[in-house]
């Protein structure tokens, strides 16, 4: 059985999307489509904006999505059995089984994007990589983390967990998890504290745009980061991404279902190919398409 994935906010390059652009017309379509909705020509910073340029959030995550969804669409003949997405890759994945409109998707992507960057700058608050621990050990010590507001939020691959938190709390939670034996664990060059509840303001400023959104019934299921389980339902979808900024992105236990439930082809759709990385460690039997 054949999974689609899709990479999150990190993916992006100078460039991206250019080629995609200039050999299909129906990318190009969607790309101008998508400088309409957003009401900046965002084709212009993708292909010769810097690197500065393409790292602002109100960029990033818009440019990424498009990236994703234009090469789903046009890159390939096949039709996924189950789709998902790393955090920001679950838009990406709404659409490709059809449960989100392409430019409602785009709409709330952006709408999202920018509660974020406003979320961040409401509290000093950043994000570190743990290398070398199991996922349940770099949980409870963020637990025991007393006075700061510190969490495991992205379970990537085995040993591979990313925490999230004010700067005072992932310091902390580092020192221990290297004193708990991890291999490294090193502060990552983002502006906030994703995937916890520091993002709280923003799930709360995008809940209305989401809640208003008309949702449908997927043509396959999506594995959801907040629990990792396939979904069919629109309405249980709307709930469980009301709950993805502020809770974990399940990642490993995602992909661990999808295998458990048939899947043994893996396709990643987007900038990049860290998903593929990610599925390999987690399981090597699989193919990567």
């Amino acid at each position: 059985m054949k999974a689609f994935v899709f990479p999150g906010q990190g993916a992006q390059f100078v460039g991206m999307g250019k080629d995609l652009y200039e050999a299909y017309p129906s990318a190009k379509e969607m790309f101008e489509q998508a400088n309409d909705i957003l009401g900046f020509r965002i084709t212009d910073i993708m292909f010769n904006g810097t690197a500065d340029d393409l790292k602002q959030t109100r960029v990033t995550q818009p440019a990424v999505f498009l990236h994703s969804v234009a090469m789903s669409k046009i890159m390939t003949t096949l039709q996924p059995d189950m789709v998902a997405g790393h955090s920001l890759g679950e838009y990406s994945a709404l659409v490709a089984c059809g449960a989100l409109r392409f430019a409602d998707a785009l709409v709330l992507v952006s709408k999202r994007a920018q509660a974020m960057q406003k979320a961040c700058e409401l509290q000093p608050s950043t994000m570190a990589a743990v290398l070398g621990l199991p996922d349940e050990k770099v949980d409870e010590i963020c637990q025991q983390v007393a006075g700061h507001v510190v969490v495991a939020a992205n379970f990537n691959c085995p040993g591979q967990v990313v925490i999230s938190g004010t700067i005072e709390g992932v310091d902390t939670a580092c020192e221990k998890l290297k004193e708990a034996g991890a291999k490294r664990a090193i502060r990552l060059q983002v502006g906030g504290a994703f995937h916890s509840p520091l993002m709280q303001p923003a799930s709360d400023e995008l809940r209305e745009a989401i809640l208003s959104t008309e949702f449908f019934r997927p043509t396959c299921p999506i594995y959801q980061n907040v629990n990792a389980y396939p979904q069919c339902d629109p309405e249980q979808i709307r709930q469980n991404l009301l709950l993805q900024l502020t809770t974990p992105v399940r990642w490993t236990q995602t992909i661990k279902n999808m295998i458990v439930d048939g899947a043994n082809e893996f396709y990643e759709y987007g900038p990049g190919d860290v998903l593929k990385g990610l599925i390999r460690k987690i399981d090597p039997n699989v193919t990567i398409g």
